[in-house]
């Protein structure tokens, strides 16, 4: 249907059908729809250039966070490399850099700005650079699930619990109701705090790293665990489901680590003899419970520095991480896999690549800030309480 036939129907196009089509942006969603500005394109000879030029002309003013995902084209210019929340420290420890230019994702923007001055602006090179997983939790829906919890007679008895991949406004819920963030290496620690706190814990947004922390490192039950989906009237469950649960994990996945399957396992075992599997907490139960190692990001690193020459891995994460390990380990005649046959890259966390980054640092070299991030004070206020909470673990 053309635009004049739309007219002539009077049909107007929705808000959700504009953002569809790139022409709105919605500035509470992980996804952002435009980067104004002409890029440069991919294949200019000069983009290296041009990006040390740009980061040598700002000098200390700039920042470069790079996080273990991104391609190597960025994380060559990367001043620290890491996971979301060190990186996200990182930044805080840096208060004489002006700019920060965040090569990960929206949320990992976010958590930066909350924990750096006011007189520190972040920068996300690309606005589309989103988290599928932080997605999958808006504030309305949490919001309706906390009515539905209080509807059980279970509210008060319930802590929440929001991993890092989650956006500002679930991790500033969070500190609202008393809950606290836990990244994937400190989810137990999280868990043990909450459940001091009170009887049940409202995981948000990834089933998969709540349940395996559940019952892989605390010795629950997966009866212990029940699933609310905020797209069914009441999460799918019934109060007395809601009672009897100590977990409750919201239907929130990672798209990359999430795709890895018992199969895979099985498959790379038959291919490769005598093949250490290692794999994120972010796998799926079965997975992780077939694997031989499970650990955050930054354990996979410290596994394969560790482990002897000659030794052979399958790694269950992002492949541009696993590929950078295996270029890294292959002169000490560590062998390391991806644990998939099919390729698989973080979509949202590829979009951040050279072209944008170059233009990222050249605007800002020129004067021009552009993609700031910047999270409102009353939600910076309690996502930081939330945040605090959690680094006053034990």
């Amino acid at each position: 249907m053309t635009t004049a036939q739309t007219q002539e129907l009077d049909v107007q196009p929705t808000p959700l059908a504009l953002l569809l089509l790139g022409r709105e942006a919605d500035p509470r969603s992980e996804r952002g729809v435009e980067c104004p500005g002409d890029l440069p394109s991919p294949s200019d000879p000069d983009l290296v250039e041009r990006a040390r030029a740009a980061k040598e002309k700002l000098g200390d003013k700039v920042f470069v966070l790079g996080h273990h995902y991104q391609r190597d084209e960025v994380i060559q210019f990367a001043d620290v490399t890491g996971d979301s929340f060190k990186l996200a420290r990182d930044a805080a420890a840096r208060p004489e850099a002006e700019y920060i230019v965040f090569c990960g994702v929206h949320f990992m923007a976010e958590s930066a700005d909350i924990l750096t001055s006011d007189d520190q602006k972040v920068v996300l090179p690309d606005l589309a650079a989103g988290c599928s997983m932080a997605d999958m939790a808006t504030a309305e829906q949490v919001a309706e699930c906390w009515d539905v919890l209080t509807e059980a007679g279970i509210a008060e008895q319930v802590v929440p619990v929001s991993y890092m991949n989650s956006s500002a406004d679930i991790k500033a819920f969070t500190g609202k109701h008393g809950g606290t963030i836990c990244t994937s290496s400190n989810a137990k620690r999280a868990l043990d705090w909450a459940f001091e706190q009170g009887e049940k814990v409202l995981f948000l947004p990834d089933q998969h790293l709540g349940r395996n922390t559940a019952v892989r490192d605390m010795g629950m039950s997966l009866e212990d665990c029940v699933v609310y989906n905020p797209h069914k009237p009441n999460g799918g469950l019934t109060a007395d489901e809601l009672r009897a649960a100590k977990m409750i994990l919201w239907r929130g996945h990672c798209s990359v680590h999430g795709r890895f399957n018992l199969d895979s396992v099985n498959d790379v075992r038959e291919r490769i003899p005598g093949v250490n599997v290692l794999v994120h907490p972010e796998c799926k139960h079965e997975v992780v419970s077939a694997a031989d190692y499970v650990g955050s990001t930054e354990y996979i690193i410290k596994t394969l520095e560790a482990a002897p020459a000659g030794s052979k891995w399958a790694i269950g994460t992002e492949l541009n991480l696993v590929r950078r390990l295996a270029n890294r380990f292959a002169p000490e005649g560590k062998e390391v896999v991806f644990l998939d046959r099919t390729v698989c890259f973080c979509s949202t966390m590829n979009r951040i690549d050279l072209p944008h980054l170059v233009w990222a640092l050249e605007s800002l070299a020129e004067g021009n800030l552009v993609n700031h991030i910047e999270v409102d004070k009353e939600t910076e206020a309690f996502a930081k309480l939330a945040l605090e909470r959690m680094l006053a673990l034990p």
